[in-house]
């Protein structure tokens, strides 16, 4: 309870320094470092491998308090990038070969430097995701959101953690699950997720509680299965993607003691196979402020790059790319959340 206390009196950057406290302050009888069983499997300590996704977080404003939220995001949070980094963010982009522009948030959509984000990075032939939470496109101000994402070609990976009312209202708020259907049956009428379609809609599924993701292909199966028959929905994808304890999740580990546990179950379930594939490898992440960091996950506690190497977008060059491309990566006990069982990443699960 003193470490839940601890968390929520703290300032955003204090706060993130806690989490690792917290992180680390298992006993490694319990959970060992994350270096441990790279070794033990004859694995290299983790480098980036090129940069093939440029993924920026434009800020923590949301119109949803998800439980599950690891960016902490919500409607009271103020952090927004500014046009100043976004431009940084578009130089680095036409200037490099980097071919993804993966945009997310908070609701990305609610920065006012979104579209014209999207806009850039298409007209540069880049390919661009859109990481939604769905209920923004029927948002006041925001009705217009589906249209232009299909005119533009964006990909959207929507949050859906399950085709039950029930237990997506009670992960994501009261309504939440009927604007989601409202949505999804919104960008089914603009081609999104249809056959024969090139407008991607993947959905994204998180676990409720202190627990891996089921298998992917099956679980693809069924919300194809329910979504098509209750509500005619379809979909190009389904991603699983494993909660790992930071922020709000870690909160609610730690109210109701479970923390310790899911830790110690992430790291049993360690699986060698997911680390070819692991998203840090092949992506730099950007916060709001254009700091740099290996993961999303990574920025959120603060973790910036292995030092020596720049720390914000508005140092980069080309040789400064290069340098990062091949970087080591800051790793953490964290990681064990996207290496457990089939793996987890942005794009979903590694390994079968």
């Amino acid at each position: 309870m003193a470490a839940l206390t601890l968390l929520r009196q703290k300032s955003p950057l204090a706060e993130a320094k806690r989490q690792v406290e917290i992180l680390e302050s298992v006993p490694e009888t319990v959970v060992p470092h994350f270096d441990k069983p790279l070794a033990d499997h004859r694995v290299a300590p983790l480098t980036a491998r090129d940069i093939e996704v440029l993924q920026i977080n434009v800020g923590k404003l949301c119109n949803q308090t998800c439980h599950h939220c690891h960016v902490d995001a919500g409607p009271d949070r103020r952090e927004a990038m500014s046009q100043e980094t976004a431009d940084h963010c578009l130089r680095v982009l036409g200037e490099s070969g980097i071919p993804t522009l993966d945009i997310t948030g908070g609701a990305p959509e609610m920065n006012p430097n979104f579209r014209r984000l999207v806009r850039e990075a298409r007209r540069m032939g880049r390919r661009v995701i859109d990481r939604c939470n769905l209920t923004i496109l029927r948002a006041s101000g925001f009705h217009d959101l589906p249209e232009f994402l299909a005119e533009h070609e964006v990909e959207v990976v929507a949050s859906l953690p399950c085709y039950v009312e029930e237990n997506c209202d009670a992960q994501r708020g009261g309504g939440v699950f009927r604007r989601s259907i409202e949505a999804l049956q919104r960008l089914n009428e603009l081609g999104y997720g249809q056959p024969d379609s090139s407008l991607t809609l993947t959905l994204v599924y998180n676990p409720v509680g202190p627990s891996l993701p089921p298998n992917q292909a099956e679980l693809e199966q069924a919300y194809r299965r329910e979504l098509r028959s209750r509500y005619g929905i379809e979909f190009s994808h389904l991603f699983t993607i494993t909660n790992l304890p930071i922020s709000r999740f870690l909160v609610d580990l730690l109210q109701t003691g479970q923390y310790e546990a899911y830790l110690q179950k992430l790291a049993e379930a360690f699986n060698p196979a997911a680390i070819d594939g692991l998203m840090c490898r092949t992506m730099l992440s950007v916060d709001w402020q254009g700091n740099l960091y290996d993961c999303d996950f990574n920025q959120m506690l603060e973790r910036g790059l292995t030092s020596g190497l720049p720390k914000n977008i508005c140092q980069l060059d080309q040789t400064a790319l290069q340098e990062l491309g091949r970087r080591r990566i800051v790793t953490g006990r964290h990681c064990f959340g996207c290496t457990a069982g089939a793996g987890s990443s942005c794009q979903g699960s590694l390994s079968e």
